[in-house]
C-alpha cells in the first residue's frame, strides 16, 4: 500500500509520514507542492492521497480536483481552516474526509482513517431500501470509503441476499419498505446473526420520535434520521464497525486460546454441554501430544510453544471447517465430531495421526517428529462429561500401549 502526502509545511509532512509508517507499515511519498504531486501521481498508483487544500502553486484546492478527476484516487483533505461553503463543496466533490490541522490528534485521526479504509476493502455492506434514489445515494457514500456494497429493493430481498452472500458485516436498512419493512427485517436477521456477526443501522425519514429507540430495541446497533449529512453518516458507519471489531476482539479473547488460537475449553462446553445421544452420532476425540514435557525440557518452552501452535494449526486445517477443535489445556486437545459415530471419527483421527507423524514440525531447534495418543468415545445415555471421561480413559490406555495410537470403544 502506497500513500501520497501533499503538504508544503515540512513539520506536518514529517509527523504524518512518521505516524503512517510506524502504525501501518506502508510506503509513503511526500510532495511539497502541486507540480511535484502530479509528477508522483503519474509515476505511481496510490491507495490514498492526503492533501493540503492550499499549496504554494495551487492555493484554491486544485490538488483535490486533480486527484479525484484525473487520477480517480481517494483523497483526504488537510486544512488549517475551513468555512461552511468550502466544506460543502469538498464533500460534494467526493472527498473521503477532511481534517483540520489543529494538533497531533488530528494527524492520529488521519492514520486511523487510513487503517479503516484499508480494512473497508474487505467489508461487505448490504443496503436495503425501496427508494432507488436513496439507495444509490447511500451506496455512493459507502463506496467513497471503499466498502463492497450490495443492494436490496426491500426487506424480503435483503433476507435472500443475506442467505446467499456470505460475509456481510453491515446491514443498512430503511424503515418503510413493502413486503418486509425495516423492523421485520431486523427481527428476522437477529434470529440468524448475532451482534458479533453482523451490525445493523436503521434509516428513516419518518418523523416518529420513537423510531430510533424501536430500531435499537429490535436489534439495530444505531439509527440515523433522513435526510442526513455526509459526515454524520460516515461517522455512524465507522463507529458502528469499530464497535463490531471491538466486540469480535473481546469474543476472540474469551473463546480462543491466546497461544494456539484454537477454541478454549470454555467455548467447547458452551457449544456442546447440552449434546445428547443422537443414535450414536456425536463423538469426542481427546488427544495428547506424546512426550511433550521432554520437548520443553530439552529445547525450551519457546520451541514447545511452536510445537503447540503448529499442532493446533494442523488440527484446525484437518477438522476445523466441520467440527469443533479446542485446546483443553497444556498439550491436550479435543475434537467434537457432531454427526459421526466412533468408528468414522476414529478412522479420521487415525489418518490424521499418521499424516502428522510423517510430517515433522519445523521449529527453531530444527525439525521435530511429534506423535500423539488419542481416545475416542461416543455419547451414550449421559452428558458430554461422561463421553469425555471415557475418552480420557481410552487416552490413558493408548499411552500405556506405547503411545502414538488411537483407541476407540470398539478397539
Amino acid at each position: 500500500m502506497r500513500i501520497l502526502i501533499v503538504e508544503d509545511t515540512e513539520a506536518v509532512s514529517k509527523i504524518l509520514k512518521h505516524l503512517i509508517i510506524q502504525e501501518l507499515e506502508c510506503e509513503v511519498d511526500v510532495a511539497p507542492d502541486f507540480a511535484s504531486a502530479v509528477s508522483l501521481l503519474k509515476q505511481h498508483q496510490y491507495f490514498l492521497v492526503v492533501a493540503d487544500l492550499n499549496l504554494p502553486d495551487a492555493p484554491n484546492g486544485e490538488i483535490v480536483r486533480t486527484v479525484l478527476t484525473e487520477f480517480t484516487t481517494p483523497c483526504v483533505v488537510l486544512s488549517g481552516n475551513l468555512d461552511a461553503h468550502q466544506r460543502k463543496n469538498l464533500l460534494k466533490q467526493g472527498i473521503v474526509d477532511y481534517i483540520l490541522k489543529e494538533n497531533r490528534f488530528s494527524y492520529q485521526y488521519v492514520v486511523k482513517l487510513i487503517s479503516r479504509l484499508r480494512r473497508n476493502q474487505d467489508v461487505k455492506v448490504l443496503v436495503a431500501d425501496d427508494s432507488v434514489v436513496s439507495r444509490k445515494f447511500v451506496k455512493a457514500l459507502l463506496e467513497l470509503h471503499l466498502f463492497q456494497v450490495l443492494e436490496a429493493n426491500d426487506g424480503a430481498e435483503a433476507i435472500e441476499v443475506l442467505d446467499r452472500e456470505p460475509g456481510i458485516q453491515l446491514l443498512i436498512t430503511d424503515y418503510n419498505m413493502p413486503r418486509v419493512d425495516g423492523f421485520e427485517l431486523i427481527l428476522n436477521v437477529r434470529e440468524k446473526f448475532s451482534r458479533e456477526d453482523l451490525a445493523i443501522i436503521g434509516l428513516s425519514n419518518d418523523n416518529d420520535e420513537s423510531l430510533s429507540a424501536r430500531f435499537i430495541k429490535n436489534g439495530a446497533n444505531d439509527f440515523l434520521q433522513k435526510p442526513f449529512v455526509h459526515e454524520e453518516f460516515h461517522c455512524r458507519v465507522l463507529n458502528t464497525l469499530d464497535a463490531l471489531d471491538m466486540i469480535r476482539s473481546l469474543w476472540e479473547k474469551a473463546n480462543r486460546d491466546h497461544l494456539t488460537k484454537a477454541f478454549t475449553r470454555r467455548y467447547f462446553f458452551s457449544q456442546h454441554k447440552d449434546e445428547h445421544n443422537d443414535q450414536g452420532m456425536f463423538t469426542v476425540a481427546l488427544l495428547d501430544i506424546d512426550f511433550f514435557k521432554k520437548v520443553n525440557d530439552t529445547y525450551g518452552h519457546d520451541v514447545g510453544d511452536q510445537v503447540l501452535v503448529e499442532f493446533a494449526n494442523r488440527l484446525d486445517q484437518a477438522f476445523g471447517s466441520h467440527f469443533t477443535v479446542a485446546r483443553f489445556g497444556g498439550e491436550e486437545f479435543v475434537v467434537a465430531f457432531k454427526g459421526l459415530g466412533a468408528e468414522k471419527a476414529g478412522t479420521l483421527i487415525d489418518k490424521f495421526r499418521q499424516q502428522s507423524f510423517d510430517m515433522p514440525i519445523v521449529t527453531a531447534a530444527g525439525e521435530l517428529q511429534v506423535s500423539f495418543s488419542c481416545g475416542v468415545a461416543t455419547i451414550a445415555d449421559e452428558t458430554i462429561d461422561g463421553a469425555l471421561k471415557r475418552a480420557d480413559e481410552l487416552l490413558y490406555r493408548a499411552k500405556q500401549a506405547g503411545r502414538n495410537c488411537v483407541l476407540t470403544e470398539e478397539s
